[in-house]
């Protein structure tokens, strides 16, 4: 049992009572119950209390024996840990809801939020990087962030080392939005718990994981297309040729956001991947105006070309790549979108969007490391929670 799309993007109505929101928290909490999934089940059954009691059946229709739904226990434990913190349930479709972050296929059905909940309804704008920064590459997130933030957006960024440390700090009077790899509760790394502590009381903490789960690997790139699927555009400080930062500029892409990038150095690894980026066609930014200018542009010209440009274009490029960024996110939608619960041979996925073997292969990588697809035996692919 793994996850399929959906024909329909209409979320399943929100819970209204407590007997809702625990059934919907126990079906979310059940093993390889993810956002699709959930949805499938609630498109099909009405409610998260049929979708329960289905659950077993249909788990066992998908060759799963002995599949046992989640204890009602654990959601007890969860609730009365948030709780204990403050934290608020939104619900997929109920009125705190992030509007934007509702029209994706994948929205999470909760998310757990610990904070200001008006940030929410607010003009907002991701911004991420390295960990390892420069402090060059502080110094911009500092800037951009302050200046976005009295220019009136809230700023969202992953609370992790480094740029989205520095644009937390620098949007903390004016609005930031950490969203949680691990629990809401869970903070991480552990250098930023005082950081993490100012953004509960003047910002807004969040989190889809269950509270108190420390995060893990396979959770941060889940985690970007929250950051990126809540803003209206997602600008790259710095990032290196093959980091997080590029998984969530191709996330934006997938969920139509703009993807902005400030430029460095070319001998700079730690900027590799933002010149990349305005190579295939991210808009290069110098100030937060060069952002606020780029929010309307999706049904706008492209802009004249800055003095900057010309520079970039005399510097010595990175290595070509075969297809661009967005070329590569589109054909990672038609991928996603063949793909089910039923495991499909490669050769007939190829045949069935009508690519190349060698279009399709490194495509397939990328999903692989991503989490979003899996192997198995034989060729086969399917799409995974």
């Amino acid at each position: 049992m793994t996850e399929e799309q959906i024909s329909s993007n209409h979320p399943p109505l929100p819970p209204t009572t407590e007997e809702d929101r625990f059934a919907w928290l126990r079906l979310l909490r059940s093993r390889r119950v993810g956002p699709t999934t959930f949805r499938r089940l609630m498109s099909e059954h009405g409610t998260a209390q049929n979708a329960l009691a289905a659950l077993p059946e249909v788990a066992r229709a998908a060759g799963v024996e002995g599949y046992e739904i989640c204890p009602p226990g654990v959601v007890e434990a969860e609730l009365k840990a948030a709780k204990a913190v403050g934290a608020r349930l939104l619900c997929l479709g109920s009125s705190h809801y992030p509007a934007a972050l509702a029209e994706l296929s994948d929205a999470p059905p909760v998310l757990w939020a610990l904070g200001d909940l008006s940030l929410l309804s607010r003009s907002m704008i991701a911004m991420v990087g390295a960990r390892n920064c420069s402090s060059l590459g502080t110094r911009m997130a500092r800037s951009l962030a302050h200046d976005l933030g009295t220019a009136g957006h809230v700023v969202v960024s992953g609370l992790a080392r480094g740029i989205d440390t520095a644009a937390h700090i620098a949007a903390l009077e004016t609005g930031t939005i950490a969203v949680m790899a691990g629990g809401v509760d869970a903070i991480y790394p552990a250098e930023n718990a005082g950081l993490a502590g100012d953004i509960a009381a003047r910002g807004l903490r969040l989190s889809e994981q269950p509270m108190r789960m420390t995060p893990q690997a396979r959770h941060f790139p889940r985690r970007n297309r929250i950051i990126s699927g809540l803003a209206q555009a997602v600008v790259v400080v710095e990032a290196a040729a093959k980091s997080g930062s590029l998984i969530t500029a191709r996330d934006a892409l997938d969920q139509g956001r703009e993807v902005l990038a400030v430029p460095g150095h070319p001998f700079d690894a730690r900027a590799a991947g933002c010149n990349m980026l305005i190579r295939d066609g991210a808009r290069l930014v110098r100030n937060a105006e060069d952002v606020i200018e780029a929010l309307p542009a999706l049904a706008a010209t492209e802009p004249e070309q800055t003095d900057m440009d010309a520079i970039l274009r005399d510097l010595p490029p990175p290595p070509p790549e075969k297809r661009s960024l967005r070329e590569t996110a589109a054909l990672h939608s038609q991928i996603l979108g063949r793909l089910g619960p039923s495991p499909l041979a490669e050769d007939q996925l190829i045949r069935d969007i009508s690519a190349t073997a060698g279009e399709v292969g490194p495509a397939l990588v990328d999903l692989e490391l991503e989490g979003r697809i899996q192997r198995q035996p034989g060729g086969l692919l399917s799409l995974v929670n």
